[in-house]
């Protein structure tokens, strides 16, 4: 499997962020880089520097009045008199339907969500090139590979089209969908991150071809409080289109396995030709934010139940903090998947029939996991009385789509 990263993702260096009231040392640092590209290497993976794709992919997904405000917003404010070394806003809007603020003070609190998205002079650079990350990770499947990953630091899944907020500004997650559904692929979301990736629910929230789903910490009385509450849906054309799996807090691996089980449920019923795997490694047991208690061999479980889902898939890393086994988890959470990826395709023919005798390989146990190495790996057999799948192709058109760079 081939891991996408850049070193410019670990330029972005935030000190603070508050937390009940208190400011505290901010845990997304750049010494997660190393602990995860550990973790990477060990599971086999190759490392691969993105290449430059523009603003093209981004601005797919995020409004040009946030990408110019996260651009400039920290020279604006280092003019400011008095101004704080980080951008961290101390107003938001009650609504966002009203003026928009001509001062850097007030389009930061417009848009920056809350108080743990600090901004400094490397921000825009790191999660320019976290971003072109997650695209890479999404051509290489485009270009037939069964699954990639894409280091993304700083995260993104908290960051909505035109906000920022909990350590993320660009949505990494939702770049690789969208850069998926640019060859007509169906494409589901599924997010297993400790905290719910409210700012994936909301740029997809009305839409209909990309379903999202969320397994997390229930958000009653932890981060982000206001979404991933199990009555989200969807709305407009996109109702049904969102799940919501909120856990009890300190749930372990049977908890986040039932849940999963369920979650892979639903992505069937959507029958998408790609999946995006929003990777959070904070369910952990010993993560700092002590929400959930998966353990490092629930991760491989995690992976396994993934792999059964028979869809090419682009992992996205998203949080997981400083601790021992940050590396390991990622180790464990290796995806084995017995997709093809020549299946994603533009919607005709038997597309359908594939992703049906995909799954029922998978339900039949023609693919069987075996863990006697530190990370997963698969041997693939023909299930009885099944005539073998043969290789096909990507059309011309898929196949200039994941080689094209915007400008």
């Amino acid at each position: 499997m081939k891991t996408f990263y850049a070193d410019e993702q670990k330029r972005h260096a935030p000190k603070a962020f508050l937390s009940m009231g208190m400011q505290k040392p901010n845990p997304e640092q750049p010494e997660r880089v190393e602990r995860l590209l550990s973790g990477a290497r060990a599971a086999g993976s190759t490392i691969h520097r993105p290449p430059s794709f523009g603003l093209g992919p981004i601005a797919a997904i995020h409004t040009p009045e946030y990408i110019e405000f996260l651009a400039h917003i920290f020279e604006r404010w280092q003019r400011m008199e008095g101004a704080s070394a980080e951008v961290i806003p101390n107003i938001h809007p009650f609504a966002r339907n009203g003026s928009y603020p001509a001062g850097a003070a007030g389009q930061a609190g417009y848009h920056m969500a809350d108080t743990a998205c600090p901004i400094s002079a490397e921000t825009f650079d790191s999660a320019y090139w976290s971003a072109w990350s997650a695209v890479a990770a999404a051509d290489a499947v485009l270009s037939g590979e069964p699954a990639a990953y894409a280091l993304c630091r700083p995260p993104g899944h908290h960051a909505f089209a035109d906000v920022a907020g909990g350590f993320c500004f660009f949505n990494n997650s939702a770049i690789a969908a969208q850069r998926l559904r640019g060859t007509g692929a169906r494409v589901a979301i599924l997010d297993v991150d400790l905290h719910h990736g409210n700012g994936t629910q909301g740029i997809f929230y009305a839409r209909p071809d990309v379903l999202t789903v969320s397994l997390h910490a229930d958000p009653s009385r932890f981060y982000p409080f206001f979404w991933g509450h199990a009555d989200e849906r969807g709305e407009a054309g996109g109702l049904g289109y969102n799940l919501n799996l909120p856990l009890p807090r300190k749930s372990g691996d049977a908890e986040f396995l039932a849940a999963l089980d369920r979650a892979s449920r639903r992505i069937q019923a959507f029958a998408p030709d790609a999946l995006v795997v929003a990777l959070g490694l904070d369910a952990f047991e010993g993560d700092p934010f002590g929400g959930l208690s998966v353990t490092t061999p629930g991760f491989s479980r995690i992976a396994e139940a993934i792999a059964r889902l028979g869809l090419p898939t682009v992992m996205v890393q998203e949080g997981g903090y400083l601790c021992d086994a940050l590396g390991d988890n990622l180790t464990a959470s290796s995806p084995v998947s017995p997709a093809r990826a020549d299946r994603i395709r533009p919607q005709r023919g038997c597309a359908r029939r594939d992703r049906t005798e995909a799954r029922h390989r998978a339900a039949s146990g023609s693919w069987r996991f075996a863990s006697a190495s530190p990370h997963w790996s698969a041997a693939r057999t023909s299930a009885p009385g099944r005539r073998r799948h043969r290789p096909r192709h990507l059309p011309a058109s898929a196949k200039a789509a994941s080689g094209a760079r915007c400008r």
